[in-house]
């Protein structure tokens, strides 16, 4: 695929990409990004609004007990071992002002691994990163970017490479919403996507005229 023709469709789907976690401070993104593993944003919206606005500060937050969590987030997948995460993060946030822009930091703290320390550094520090989630690894496969069986490091890197000179940031967030809406894992609306003629993915659905 063309990358002008990917990144002229990007930007106009997606022209100001934000990402979709809503969260009011720097320690809330933290803990919504990791809790967004597995589930939707919406889904984490949903949950987390009255748990934020009842326990508003990280103190607050770090004084539950994880059982509490537990019980707090149940409607989510794999609830009991991101209730520990919870903990975890809250824990070894206690000690600072704000989330230090360190990589190192953030990837050190069970439950935020690479990943998720692109979308924290990306959208709290303005970092040029991409994130590659399920729906970036789907796109890129399917763009023909990475292949079938790469890891999500390789994936990383190709994308770099393949938009290089571009803004990471705004291209990765824009792969995420094109992912999440309309390169979808299930019954792709390839009818809507004005790269339907350069796509390669067996994964295309046919058009009907």
């Amino acid at each position: 695929m063309k990358i002008n023709s990917a990144v002229k469709v990007l930007n106009k789907n997606f022209p100001d990409p934000k990402c979709e976690l809503e969260f009011t401070n720097d320690y809330e993104l933290v803990i919504s990004t990791m809790l967004s593993a597995q589930t939707t944003d919406k889904r984490v919206n949903l949950v987390m609004k009255d748990i934020y606005e009842k326990y508003n500060t990280l103190e607050k937050l770090n004084n539950l007990t994880i059982e509490k969590i537990e019980k707090l987030i149940s409607s989510l997948g794999f609830y009991k071992s991101k209730a520990k995460y919870f903990k975890e993060i809250t824990s070894a946030l206690l000690p600072y002002d704000k989330v230090p822009n360190d990589r190192g930091f953030l990837e050190s703290i069970p439950g935020v691994g690479r990943k998720s320390a692109n979308v924290i550094l990306s959208v709290l520090y303005n970092e040029s990163y991409i994130a590659v989630d399920t729906h970036v690894t789907r796109v890129s496969k399917r763009f023909g970017i990475a292949k079938k069986n790469d890891k999500v490091l390789t994936i990383e890197k190709k994308l770099y490479k393949y938009f290089k000179g571009f803004d990471y940031k705004k291209i990765g967030q824009q792969l995420v919403l094109f992912g999440r809406y309309i390169c979808t894992s299930k019954k792709p609306s390839c009818h809507m996507c004005e790269l339907y003629n350069e796509c390669k993915s067996k994964d295309k659905i046919k058009k009907e005229f």
